[in-house]
């Protein structure tokens, strides 16, 4: 099988977890012996660019003739039997869906976040869950809230795109949601369950599993929408120590809030970022994590890395997280609580006494549904039921 793999890398200045997806599935299908043939663009080449193409740039979202050119081209030379899209903004377009259609290639399209609606690609906006613009025809409160890069005129073209583009989403020919609650998100967008195919991202094994540590850890960004103060304000209803330590690791905009708890009471560390080496050490330290977001993140890489290791999660009811959990099955790895003071508040102490108990469900959870190999399979499964989907060409009409 061959498989052309379609991705806009976001800028080097912004570390992008989806480049880091794009960048290991590709090679992990070639080492499964799939065929990749890579239609890559980046935003760092940008700044490069003649006068001209900058002059084009602001319209390529919606329309740029230089990819569709080029990815004609790599058509006509590879054959695929299959295009597999990733982000294709901004100097792709939607377009090279109908490009890929226009020469009998199918498309299949992993959906990162919630671009299809949303020009912010969050559904959050001035700390709040926003669908203001989910079910209208042209987003016009996100050009009045300067949704897209904070800029009016850049926010009208992604708008016009997602207006101009709809019928083209509603074209593909499979959808890979990384979660139950991105395939929610689909339906609503009036995508039907047989386009719709749930297969999370992967993280390699971190190893054996330890016995659990104690108290809890928040691991990412230090941010209002991953409810690091939300987090804060249901410690502090319980007496200084009585549920162990609480280490917060990571960095953000309440870098501040985290360094001033972490002196006001001797249960909290705040220990900054760390690396690859720090998360897996710190995931060893500690007994159960938690993910507070209060936004409905797509998938929460962090939780995927706490099961890894064995550690139960506490969990807000938002996006992704009831899903990576396995909230609702037989055997959950976890809690998962609405996001508020009162829930998170009561499901600390719940939580650390009980620890134990999930601690097998989680590492289980993560290698039946987490793992490199699992994961990868079930890609090219997806593959192969798209391509043998995708109608046969009629047969020549024979000679008489």
């Amino acid at each position: 099988m061959k498989v052309l793999i379609a991705h806009n890398r976001y800028s080097s200045a912004q570390p992008s977890v989806e480049n880091t997806i794009v960048d290991a599935e590709i090679a992990q299908l070639r080492a499964a012996g799939i065929e990749v043939v890579p239609f890559i663009r980046s935003s760092d080449d940008i700044s490069g660019m003649s006068i001209g193409r900058k002059l084009l740039l602001p319209a390529s979202p919606i329309y740029s003739a230089s990819a569709q050119r080029e990815l004609t081209a790599l058509i006509k030379a590879e054959r695929p039997d299959v295009m597999h899209l990733h982000n294709p903004y901004p100097l792709m377009s939607p377009w090279v869906i109908r490009t890929a259609h226009a020469h009998s290639v199918p498309v299949v399209q992993t959906i990162h976040n919630y671009r299809h609606v949303c020009a912010a690609a969050t559904l959050f906006r001035d700390g709040a869950n926003c669908h203001d613009c989910v079910g209208k025809r042209f987003g016009f409160p996100a050009i009045a809230h300067k949704c897209y890069r904070g800029s009016t005129a850049q926010s009208a073209v992604m708008a016009t795109t997602l207006a101009v583009h709809r019928g083209t989403w509603h074209s593909v020919d499979r959808f890979i949601a990384l979660t139950d609650g991105l395939a929610d998100y689909l339906r609503e967008f009036g995508i039907s369950d047989d386009r719709i195919s749930v297969k999370p991202n992967a993280i390699a094994d971190p190893g054996p599993v330890t016995p659990l540590g104690d108290g809890f850890l928040f691991l990412g960004r230090l941010s209002q929408e991953k409810g690091l103060d939300l987090l804060l304000d249901a410690w502090r209803r319980h007496p200084v120590g009585a549920l162990g330590e609480w280490r917060i690791v990571g960095d953000g905009p309440l870098r501040e809030i985290a360094t001033t708890a972490a002196a006001e009471r001797r249960d909290i560390v705040y220990t900054g970022p760390t690396d690859a080496d720090g998360v897996r050490q710190a995931m060893r330290t500690t007994a159960v994590v938690v993910s507070a977001s209060i936004w409905p993140e797509p998938l929460t890489t962090v939780i995927i890395e706490a099961l890894s290791n064995g550690r139960p999660v506490l969990g807000t009811a938002v996006g992704g997280t009831p899903f990576l959990i396995g909230a609702g099955t037989s055997s959950p790895a976890g809690w998962v609580v609405e996001p508020t003071v009162d829930a998170l508040s009561a499901a600390l102490p719940i939580a650390r006494h009980t620890a134990g108990q999930f601690a097998a469900a989680a590492r289980a959870r993560y290698e039946s549904t987490f793992t490199p190999a699992v994961v990868l399979n079930h890609l090219i499964d997806i593959y192969h039921s798209v391509v043998e989907a995708r109608p046969k060409p009629a047969p020549a009409p024979t000679p008489r």
